[in-house]
């Protein structure tokens, strides 16, 4: 990392990498914030509040990504989240798919499967969230989650056999 690059504070952070993750991190905010795109944007500002001002100091023990999206979280759970509703999750995304889909069968299927998703417990819910939409290891995601990797691996189970079990009952006879 070039010297220059770095947060004062936070001597092992880059703006750069910061900059390089900051749509996916805006997506996890979004999602911890119940898509309310003004509380998500207050969410993310806080979190760089607390990265620029060293109040979260990244060590070097887990991967930056996995480190800013933990911070995301944990601020989310300190009081953001308690102000939004969580599952709006069906309709915002059916939303954004259908504007960038010409394909409407496609777009019936990710309705169906994220239909399934919001049923899911809510750890459940947010392991299947960081794993295959934010594109996280299962370790990151536990990590982020504040799990161990075995609770995460528990989780992440149980919610791809739900996810199998419900999407069984949602989709349409053919």
């Amino acid at each position: 990392m070039r010297d220059h690059d770095a947060l004062e504070n936070n001597p092992y952070v880059s703006k750069t990498a910061l900059e390089a993750i900051h749509g996916q991190l805006f997506g996890w905010a979004l999602s911890r914030s119940g898509f309310d795109e003004a509380n998500a944007e207050d969410l993310m500002q806080q979190a760089y509040v607390e990265l620029l001002s060293g109040r979260a100091k990244f060590d070097n023990r887990s991967t930056l990504k996995t480190f800013v999206f933990g911070v995301v979280q944990n601020l989310a759970r300190s009081g953001f989240r308690r102000h939004n509703k969580h599952l709006r999750l069906v309709d915002k995304f059916a939303t954004e798919q259908s504007e960038s889909t010409e394909d409407n069968h496609e777009t019936d299927s990710l309705k169906i499967v994220w239909e399934a998703v919001v049923t899911l417990p809510k750890q459940q819910r947010d392991i299947t969230e960081l794993v295959f939409i934010r594109d996280m290891t299962i370790e990151e995601a536990s990590q982020v989650m504040g799990v161990s990797l075995g609770t995460g691996r528990v989780h992440y189970d149980r919610a791809k056999k739900a996810l199998a079990e419900k999407l069984a009952e949602l989709s349409p006879e053919e």
